[in-house]
Parts: structure tokens; C-alpha cells; sequence
């Protein structure tokens, strides 16, 4: 089965885009790298050119050899309606009954069955669990680094700024070096939600750990085994998410990751406020940062108490050989048995495509060798590296310690960042609608130069003499970037490298992309407590607004649009090569500033790609990291 996608490309894609109307030149076809295009048109429907008959039978003997015997008129059917979901009217082997359940798979895309929203929300909590991991030590840095002696602000204030960001940063220095590629042997070993559980317990006794430390050692050694708990976790639960959900709702699933995530920096940031009034008890000094980190264990027990409740991946069950439990998983997820047959049935035709495929292929080597494969990874590199880079979690993790340096009193600091949380959670939401209307690309060019600007106006406020005025610019500042990043940097990288790689080493190209947000995630929280205290606001600020001008440029050369394309069109975007790309983006640049910006009559410029040309059918990227 194909992912849904629109077929309007005729639209250019704006500012510094790259599609036009107008038909390139013929001679640039011969960019496309044909073996990945003929593993991906394999890969995209294995089923392509089989008649009816012999897709019957073959759904039958499929049925007969994995133990679903019983069920083999079903999955004859199941076989016809996978080679193409959408010609179910002119195949007279369907009911009435079955034709209206496909029919209205298309008219109403989120009717499903309960368990489908059930595990929707598991994904969701487990999104806010690593989002509130990851902010409530923005309150409790305040308090925790006085009383272990690493105030940034006293005693040897370079050596403490640098322990300071050491223990904050230790979970993501984990998750970049060994959590994320334990995720692989983690799901092959317990499955999606065995490592979905083991990850949330693993959070919940870290959690409680990090409460109970008694030194700044103790308490590095327990968050960096909360990155075990992150790392696989991160990796897994997008995976799980694309690989339940039917194809016309996997990209808006796994979209609500990112914003799930920012829903749950936004439950740290209250955990923080409710927790900062706790006076000290006796023989407990500091009872209120313990319990602002150990708080963040909360929504981990409800993650692992649900989570065996939702159905296990079928891909994954299939993939162990569990064909009839992956039948009754799909039975639970689909509202029709004709459903779950023609998805169960396809699922297996595509691992047995893959397995046939990459039969003797290095997939980790031909990430980097490939030329098709490597801009791919150069493009996924720069989204995730910038996600970081852009600044954004200096001000998640430090937001109160910045408030605080611009003379907002800790309560006001924290009241701040909450509001920081709040708005990076409702900001997301538009981008649900404009990552796929407006694009991708364009969200990141035009709100890049935005960022650097709010970046500069909120370090340069510090300039600003003390007073009401000062607090009110910082605040604004802040704010305003905030409002830039959340429909932009924030959602499109997980999105950008899901559908970015061919789908034979898509997985591989996930856990690249994944180690690399961690890894720079892990370099920004280290550095920013030594980087405040060295470059003092004004220059941390402008160092991170600086980023934002190289990001823009990088995007601008080496990061094509992937918005509704299909999987031949991805392959002919990904083979035009990177100078190319990057000298007809320089020359289309003035040209769209002066088109869509000051809104000129300009003549239109040759295109670089052609997407409307006789490349047969078309198959769009599943919107996930695990297509089918």
C-alpha cells in the first residue's frame, strides 16, 4: 500500500524553492541513480504487474503456510486490494459491505477503531515523559547546584559552569554514544512495547535516583543511565506509531511526537512551579529539586501501565515468524477483517522484498557511499544538527538561570519558562496543517532568519539598564523565538528524515539522524552554562543567532523540499547533485525574494527538477520511520 499524498505539484514552493512549472532540461535525468530508483519501485509495490488470479493465489497459499489456513478466502481477497487500495470498485470479488469499509478508509481518514487512539495516546504519553525528563531540571539547577558546591555563579565559576552543564547534559551524552543504537537489539529482544516498557521503567527508578542523590558525581551517574531510558525510547516509539497506523494518518502520528514532547516540557516546567515552595525537611536538605526530578517519573508509570494493554507492531511480530498473532494485532487496529488481511499481506510481501533487496548490502556503508544515499544524510544531518544549533534547548533547560541573570526573582523565572513551555506546545499545533501545505523547506528558510533575529534582540536586551523594561524585552525575546521555532525547526526534522531515505535503509538513516540530535543536543547543554558565563548573555545569544544565519544558507544549498513527493521524484531530487543544487539555489535566491517577498513581476527561471514527467505510477513515502 501506498501512503496518502497530494498530487498537487504544480504550486512553486516559495521562497528559495525550486519547483516551477516549467519543464527542466531533459539532459538532468540522468542524475536519478537507477539501482536505488529500482529498489525503491520494488520496494514501493511488490505487487505491481501480477493479475488477479495470481495474486489470489498467492494470498491463499500465503494464508495456508503461516497457520491462518481458515482464513484463506479472506486473504485471497486481502491480496487483491493490496496490490492497489484504491481499485476496490472495479473488483467484483468485494461485497458491497467491503467496498463501503475501503471506500470509507479514503472519505473519513480518522475513523478508526479505539484501539488505534488508544495507542495514539500511549505514543502521546511517552512523548511527555522524555519532554518532562528533559525540563524539570531547568527549576531544579537553581537549587541543586548550590548545594553541591557547582554554583555557576561563585567559588571557580569556569570549573563550575562546565560541572554545572556536565550533569545537566549527562542523559543525552548517554542517548548519543550508547542509548540509541541499543534500540535495535532492544526490539529485537523484547519487541516495540517490551522496549517502550523497559524504557518508561527505567526513567521511573532514574527519576527516583536522581531524587535521592547526595553529590554532583552521584547525581551525573544517574542521569546519564536516564539517557538509557530516552535513547531507545526516542527510537522506537515513531517506529511503533508508523508501522500500527494506516497509511493515510502515519504522518500526522508521527508528527505528534514533537508535539507531544513540547506538551511535556510544558508538564516540567509546571512541575517545577508546584515543587518550588517545598521547604526543607529534617535531614532532607533540598527537598524541592528532589522532588521536581523525581516528579518526572509520574507519567512513566502510566506509560508502563498501558502499554502492554495496546496491541504489539505486526511488522514486528511478522518478523519474528508470529504471523497469526500479528492477524489478531491488525484485527484489533483495522475496523474490518478484509482490512487487516489485505495490510497483514502486504506487510509480508514487503519483507520478503526487503530481504531479497539488500541481500549482501552494507546498508550502514552505502549511507555514506551512495551518492543518492549520502545527500540524503547530509540533508537529515543538517535539519538535526540545527534543531540543536538553533538554540532552543539552551532556553529548555536554562530558561529559569537566564531569567534569573536578566533580575526576574526565581518564582518569575520559572513562572517564564512555563510560559515558554506553553507556547512551544500551542505553536506546534499549526504545523500539524502547514508542514504539508507550506512545506517543508519553506517553514525553515523563513523562519531561520526570524530566530537570529529574536536571538539577538533578547541577548542585546541585557544591555538594557535593570528594571521592568529589561525583564519585559528578555521575556519578549524569548517568546518571539519560540513562536519561530515551533512550526519550523521544531517538527520538520523528525518529519524531514523519516521520508528522506530510501525506504531499504530508511531504519539505518533514523538511528543516524536520532544519534545526531542527541549527540549536539548533548554539546549545547554542556557548553551553554561556560558559554553564559564566558561570552555573558549578550554573546551566547548572539553565538546561537549566528548559527541561525549558517543554518539558513545550509538549508538553502543542501536541503531539498520532500513535501507530498513520491518515491521517484524523492529519488530524482536526492541524484541531482549537491553543486548543482547548490549554485541553482544561489541564482533562484534574488529571483524568489524579489517574486515572493516584494511581491515583483520577475520572469520565471528554468526549473531543476520535473515532477509531472512520464515516470509511471507513483508510490508516496510512508510518513514514518517504519513504512508499512
Amino acid at each position: 500500500m501506498s501512503a496518502e499524498g497530494s498530487d498537487d505539484k504544480k504550486n512553486p514552493v516559495g521562497p528559495g524553492g525550486s519547483i516551477h512549472d516549467e519543464k527542466r532540461p531533459e539532459q538532468t535525468r540522468s542524475y536519478v541513480d537507477h539501482d536505488i530508483a529500482n529498489v525503491n519501485a520494488k520496494l514501493a509495490n511488490p505487487l505491481a504487474g501480477l493479475s488477479h488470479e495470481q495474486l489470489m493465489d498467492d494470498g491463499a497459499e500465503f494464508a495456508r503456510t503461516h497457520g491462518l489456513g481458515h482464513l484463506e478466502d479472506l486473504f485471497k481477497k486481502g491480496a487483491l486490494a493490496a496490490q492497489d487500495p484504491l481499485a476496490f470498485d472495479g473488483i467484483s470479488h468485494f461485497t458491497d459491505t467491503e467496498k463501503a469499509i475501503f471506500r470509507r478508509e479514503f472519505t473519513h481518514r480518522w475513523d478508526h477503531p479505539g484501539t488505534l487512539y488508544y495507542l495514539v495516546i500511549l505514543c502521546s504519553v511517552a512523548a511527555a515523559v522524555q519532554g518532562m525528563d528533559e525540563a524539570v531540571i531547568n527549576g531544579a539547577n537553581l537549587f541543586y547546584a548550590p548545594q553541591f558546591h557547582i554554583d555557576p555563579n561563585s567559588g571557580n565559576k569556569s570549573q563550575n559552569q562546565w560541572l554545572l552543564g556536565l550533569v545537566n547534559s549527562a542523559p543525552y551524552l548517554c542517548c548519543a554514544i550508547l542509548g540509541c543504537w541499543l534500540t535495535q537489539p532492544l526490539n529485537n529482544w523484547f519487541g516495540r512495547r517490551g522496549t517502550i516498557f523497559f524504557c518508561a521503567l527505567l526513567s521511573f527508578l532514574t527519576c527516583i535516583w536522581q531524587g535521592v542523590t547526595n553529590s554532583w558525581p552521584h547525581l551525573f551517574v544517574a542521569r546519564f543511565v536516564l539517557g538509557l531510558g530516552i535513547g531507545p525510547k526516542s527510537s522506537t516509539v515513531p517506529v511503533y506509531a508508523a508501522e500500527c497506523a494506516p497509511p493515510a494518518i502515519r504522518g500526522g502520528l508521527v508528527m505528534m511526537w514533537q508535539m507531544w514532547t513540547a506538551f511535556g516540557i510544558m508538564l516540567g516546567y509546571v512541575s517545577d512551579l508546584i515543587f518550588y515552595k517545598v521547604p526543607n525537611k529534617h535531614n532532607i536538605t533540598g527537598l524541592n529539586w528532589r522532588l521536581m526530578l523525581s516528579s518526572a517519573g509520574i507519567p512513566a508509570l502510566f506509560l508502563m501501565a498501558q502499554v502492554f494493554l495496546c496491541p504489539e507492531s505486526p511488522r514486528w511480530l511478522m518478523s519474528k515468524g508470529r504471523y497469526p498473532d500479528a492477524y489478531k494485532s491488525l484485527e484489533r487496529l483495522r475496523r474490518h477483517p478484509v482490512q487487516a488481511a489485505r495490510d497483514l499481506y502486504y506487510i509480508h510481501v514487503l519483507l520478503e522484498a526487503e530481504k531479497e533487496l539488500t541481500r549482501g548490502r552494507n546498508r550502514y556503508v552505502e549511507l555514506f557511499t551512495v551518492p543518492r544515499n549520502r545527500r540524503a544524510t547530509l540533508a537529515s544531518f543538517i535539519v538535526m544538527f540545527m534543531q540543536q544549533f538553533c538554540g532552543v534547548n539552551v532556553i529548555a533547560y536554562y530558561s529559569s538561570t537566564i531569567f534569573t541573570q536578566a533580575n526576574f526573582t526565581e518564582i518569575q523565572a520559572l513562572l517564564a519558562s512555563w510560559g515558554f513551555g506553553a507556547l512551544n506546545f500551542l505553536m506546534a499545533l499549526p504545523a500539524v496543517y502547514t508542514i504539508d501545505t507550506f512545506g517543508r523547506r519553506n517553514l525553515l528558510l523563513i523562519t531561520f532568519p526570524l530566530m537570529s533575529l529574536f536571538l539577538l534582540m533578547t541577548g542585546f536586551a541585557f544591555w538594557i539598564p535593570e528594571g521592568t523594561s529589561r525583564i519585559a524585552v528578555v521575556a519578549l525575546g524569548v517568546y518571539l523565538f519560540d513562536c519561530a521555532y515551533s512550526p519550523g525547526e521544531g517538527p520538520v526534522p523528525f518529519t524531514y528524515s523519516a521520508e528522506a531515505f530510501p525506504l531499504y535503509i530508511r531504519d539505518v538513516g533514523m538511528s543516524f539522524a536520532t544519534a545526531i540530535t542527541w549527540l549536539f543536543n548533548f554539546i549545547v547543554a554542556i557548553t551553554f552554562p561556560r558559554l553564559l558565563g564566558a561570552f555573558k548573555p549578550q554573546g551566547a545569544f548572539g553565538w546561537y543567532a549566528g548559527w541561525n544565519i549558517i543554518g539558513f544558507f545550509a538549508i538553502l544549498l543542501f536541503v531539498p523540499e520532500t513535501k507530498a513527493l513520491s518515491l521517484e521524484e524523492l529519488d530524482q531530487v536526492f541524484s541531482v547533485p549537491t553543486h548543482t543544487h547548490a549554485s541553482y539555489q544561489i541564482k533562484a535566491l534574488p529571483h524568489n525574494i524579489k517574486k515572493y517577498i516584494f511581491r515583483m513581476k520577475v520572469d520565471p527561471i528554468p526549473p531543476l527538477y520535473e515532477h509531472e514527467g512520464a515516470i509511471g505510477e507513483k508510490h508516496y513515502a510512508p510518513g514514518g520511520a517504519g513504512h508499512a
